[in-house]
């Protein structure tokens, strides 16, 4: 397949249909096709390799997190070769609930990400590298 099937207006489609995929807790085989087997993915909590460790991750978040949504603010990708890295900005809120708790709390977060994205077999793109370089708090929100 060659690199010049991934475009920045690809790219793009493809950021909003990745946050739209974790906010709706899709199956975890609608979302390991969108990364590719030897996925490096750096969140604040640790680093998670290949599809099992992200499997791991995505278990876990999808049994923590409710209510999600995550609201992309900025894409900007720069295509080198058969690659693109990507600066990616969102916005993610959420609701968390830890028994015993009465109710469940907020949470609010902009999120700094760099990516390296590479087209996949049928040219679409794929997530290769993911990394939260900085997680700021919104006012008002819970810690994680």
């Amino acid at each position: 397949m060659s690199a010049e099937r991934l475009t920045e207006d690809a790219i793009r489609t493809f950021a909003g249909d990745w946050y739209t995929a974790l906010d709706r807790h899709v199956p975890p085989s609608e979302v390991l096709a969108m990364i590719t087997e030897d996925l490096e993915f750096a969140v604040p909590e640790d680093t998670f390799r290949g599809y099992d460790g992200f499997g791991r991750w995505y278990e876990a978040v999808t049994h923590r997190f409710f209510d999600e949504v995550h609201t992309v603010t900025e894409v900007e990708p720069v295509i080198e070769g058969g690659r693109a890295v990507v600066r990616v900005l969102v916005n993610w809120q959420a609701k968390i609930w830890d028994a015993p708790a009465a109710r469940s709390v907020w949470l609010g977060f902009d999120a700094d990400q760099t990516w390296t994205v590479v087209p996949g077999p049928d040219g679409r793109p794929l997530i290769k590298t993911y990394t939260v370089n900085k997680l700021a708090p919104m006012p008002g929100s819970a810690s994680l």
